[in-house]
């Protein structure tokens, strides 16, 4: 996510909402009004859109119920959520796999010819097999690459906030992003991995 100028003064403004709503709990409503999108996008791009609405709302349930033990000292609120929101993934990890199985074995769409030249055809076409090629890798990476990789990706987020989410180390995150970039481009023929990830994971 792109953060604006005033983007540290919202992590402390979060980091005060959820002191606040240790003794004023309608003031976690706020927290969820700012999260609670970008982390239904994330769970439905890890685990699809029909358990994203239920896991993503489960991730505010668990946060509410620890806002208590947040540390501001250890990070923002923001990777604190993303920390909770993959767990709860973790809990779903066949689930995930099974749903990139999926997509890397789904048939090619059938196009509608009257309406596509040769040239969109092609291009679709080739577009749907890196989709399955993307989906078939995902698959096979380790559960820690996988997290790493599709935090930055859907998420967008810096390398600080994947290792404050994961609790690991920085160090980490680029060793485990770079193995899943390596794995996935070698699967892909070449191809910058990151191009179009999110489309697939949504897919």
């Amino acid at each position: 996510m792109t953060r604006t100028p005033g983007a540290v003064d919202d992590r402390l403004d979060d980091a005060r909402v959820l002191a606040r709503s240790v003794r004023e709990p309608d003031q976690f409503a706020a927290i969820y009004d700012r999260y609670f999108g970008e982390v239904y996008r994330y769970m439905a791009g890890r685990l699809g859109r029909d358990v994203a609405d239920d896991l993503a709302a489960e991730t505010f349930l668990v946060a509410f119920r620890k806002r208590d033990r947040f540390d501001p000292a250890r990070g923002s609120v923001r990777p604190w959520l993303y920390g909770i929101a993959t767990t709860l993934v973790g809990q779903h990890r066949r689930k995930e796999t099974r749903r990139y199985r999926a997509l890397a074995r789904a048939r090619r769409r059938v196009l509608d010819s009257a309406e596509s030249h040769a040239d969109r055809v092609a291009d679709a076409v080739t577009a749907e097999r890196l989709v399955r090629q993307l989906a078939a890798a995902l698959a096979d990476l380790g559960h820690g690459d996988r997290d790493v990789l599709l935090l930055v990706a859907i998420s967008e987020m810096s390398h600080q906030e994947v290792a404050l989410a994961l609790d690991i180390p920085y160090g980490t995150v680029g060793s485990r992003l770079n193995r899943a970039r390596r794995k996935l481009r070698r699967a892909l023929g070449g191809i910058d991995p990151t191009l179009n990830l999110e489309e697939a994971s949504n897919g």
